[in-house]
């Protein structure tokens, strides 16, 4: 018979076998609900069809332990997995319908407020002095962005994060279509993130969204001196219902601003920055130009 282990106080230490249960519950725990659903419903489909996960993972373009994963509500179904799973599985649509919630369940809880607003949003300005604004990221980009989060975060979920990223990045081009406003400072576009051929792919990046009808985007250059966005980061949307909202965020920290005067200065300091700032055209020439330096 085993004796467990006691303190000096008398209380028994949890044995190995017992922290690693705990452990193993607090994984399940924090498992979005949503994912939960999804996997649930997956595995209901998959064996109304007759598949075992090793004969269907190879269909979906999964192995099999992801598609476990996923079924089990641990990982999150990305899109073309949904897609893949509707047309083999014959699913009536029930499996997109929650992808949009299970993307939304990859966010950090922080920012799926301000994620709900953008999805609403008719109007949505964007200033950003130190990094290129997420919704124009580059796949590259945004994982040399992960790579380097401190702490540090595993393969997947550096993975999640990036996938999240772009499909956040469907609102560009949805219908109706957003009016969208970006001011980046210089030291963004200059501060080397993933090496020359990573940033070089990010300028491109750059001027082709600038080439949407939707989209403005702007450079403020160093040679400006002081602005209001050397404080920090913004951004302004207006929802479908006519409603302001602020949102800005620090070190993994973010806030929506829904005081109407609190907001009202944010706009003020946008159209400060936005005349301080190169035009269109002049932005465009601007990254074409770091563009032939690397």
């Amino acid at each position: 018979m085993t004796v467990a282990n006691r303190r000096k106080d008398g209380r028994a230490v949890p044995s190995p076998r017992t922290v690693d249960v705990a452990h193993q519950r607090k994984r399940e725990d924090d498992r979005p609900g949503v994912w939960v659903a999804y996997g649930k419903l997956l595995r209901k489909f998959r064996k109304a069809a007759g598949y075992s996960q090793e004969a269907l993972a190879p269909l979906l373009g999964y192995s099999p332990e992801q598609l476990a994963s996923v079924e089990q509500g641990r990982r999150a179904a990305k899109a073309p997995l949904t897609e893949a799973a509707e047309r083999v599985l014959n699913a009536g649509g029930v499996l997109t319908t929650l992808q949009e919630d299970v993307d939304l369940a990859k966010l950090p809880p922080f920012f799926r407020d301000f994620v709900l607003l953008e999805m609403e949003a008719v109007s949505r300005f964007d200033v950003n002095p130190t990094l290129v604004p997420g919704l124009l990221q580059t796949e590259a980009y945004a994982r040399a962005l992960f790579e380097g989060h401190v702490p540090v975060l595993d393969g997947d979920t550096i993975d999640s994060h990036v996938d999240v990223r772009l499909t956040r990045q469907k609102i560009l081009t949805k219908s109706p279509l957003v009016d969208f406003s970006f001011v980046v400072g210089e030291a963004a576009l200059r501060q080397e993130l993933g090496g020359p051929d990573t940033m070089r792919e990010q300028y491109r990046h750059l001027l082709s969204l600038g080439g949407l009808r939707n989209m403005a985007i702007q450079v403020v250059p160093i040679r400006s001196g002081f602005h209001t966005g050397l404080n920090g980061g913004f951004v302004v949307v207006e929802t479908s219902e006519h409603r302001q909202y602020g949102y800005f965020e620090s070190q993994d920290i973010g806030h929506v601003v829904g005081d109407a005067k609190q907001v009202s200065t944010f706009a003020l300091r946008y159209g400060k920055l936005r005349s301080q700032a190169l035009n269109i055209e002049e932005s465009a020439a601007f990254i074409e130009q770091l563009a032939g330096e690397r």
